[in-house]
């Protein structure tokens, strides 16, 4: 942070398994944070860190210059900026880091701009690992003065790229969730045909790194798979909803999209079972229409 620049007071609202992380990496950088959670016992342990706990999201943003959402998902988001907008000054800056729709972005970009607050959708992609190391990628929609003015802290927080107006940043992170997810699954079949054809499934993952399909997926969420570790990291639940979301946003652009249609429903399949174990139980989606059959001989590590 420069020294010459003045100061930016933020509050982080919401520090659950990402939010926690990015708040504590503000404090490290020498930002004055104040968060609040729904859940008050999440946000204590960042007193240690010098933050300010609020009680009520109000009462968290009055005082700041920029203000970070990281929650559920855009409905909540929408409950949390109703219950903050008393205390929002004019000319705040939100960054809403969460995943929701696009057309949800708009809204909240309209809504703030009526009360003479800035707006920046700001998703990430990097999960808890990248949040903690500060390496998030991160896909803004805002305009470029807005951007401008959040880049400082984004890049506390990882490597921001700003991809359009508002709302565009959740379509950045959609195609992003359409990659993640897909992949995910086809490493899973590619490991049960491993085992299905009487190959080791870790010496097949370790002969094909390197070649073209290396991967991020395949080096963590394959050894993650191997390990049958589906403790999260990114949830079940959210990629679940990322790509019912980037349905919806490929009816509204009139195109179809039957690979993430597929996708889709295996991890709807899991999504009662297992909501909160990490994305690579997609492979549990994969044992489930293939009776019989399992990746592994260890036993499964859920949340």
């Amino acid at each position: 942070m420069s020294s010459s620049a003045p100061i930016q007071r933020i509050a982080v609202l919401g520090v659950g398994l990402m939010g926690a992380p990015m708040a504590k990496r503000l404090l490290q950088a020498g930002y004055p944070v104040t968060i609040w959670n729904r859940t008050r016992a999440k946000a204590e342990p960042l007193a240690s860190w010098h933050a300010r706990i609020a009680d009520h999201p109000a009462d968290a943003v009055g005082e700041a210059d920029v203000v970070i959402t990281m929650l559920e998902d855009g409905s909540i988001v929408r409950s949390v900026l109703e219950q903050a907008a008393r205390g929002l000054q004019q000319d705040t800056l939100v960054i809403d880091m969460s995943s929701t729709r696009q057309s949800e972005a708009q809204e909240f970009h309209s809504t703030l701009a009526a009360q003479g607050v800035r707006f920046i959708d700001a998703p990430v992609s990097g999960g808890v690992l990248g949040a903690e190391a500060g390496t998030l990628a991160i896909m803004a929609g805002g305009s470029e003065d807005d951007f401008a003015r959040a880049r400082p802290i984004l890049e506390v927080l990882g490597r921001p790229t700003r991809v359009g107006p508002a709302g565009c940043g959740q379509i950045a992170k959609l195609c992003n969730q359409l990659i993640v997810g897909g992949t995910l699954s086809i490493v899973a079949e590619a490991l049960m045909l491993a085992e299905a054809g009487g190959a080791d499934p870790a010496a097949v993952r370790t002969a094909i790194r390197g070649g073209f399909a290396e991967s991020r997926i395949l080096d963590v969420h394959g050894q993650r798979m191997l390990e049958r570790n589906f403790l999260p990291g990114g949830q079940v639940k959210s990629q679940t909803k990322d790509l019912e979301n980037a349905l919806i946003a490929a009816a509204s652009g009139g195109v179809r999209l039957p690979v993430a249609e597929l996708v889709t429903a295996l991890y709807r399949s899991i999504l009662e079972l297992v909501p909160n174990a990490d994305q690579s139980a997609t492979l549990l989606a994969l044992e489930r229409i293939n009776a019989g059959k399992r990746v592994g001989t260890g036993p499964d590590q859920l949340p």
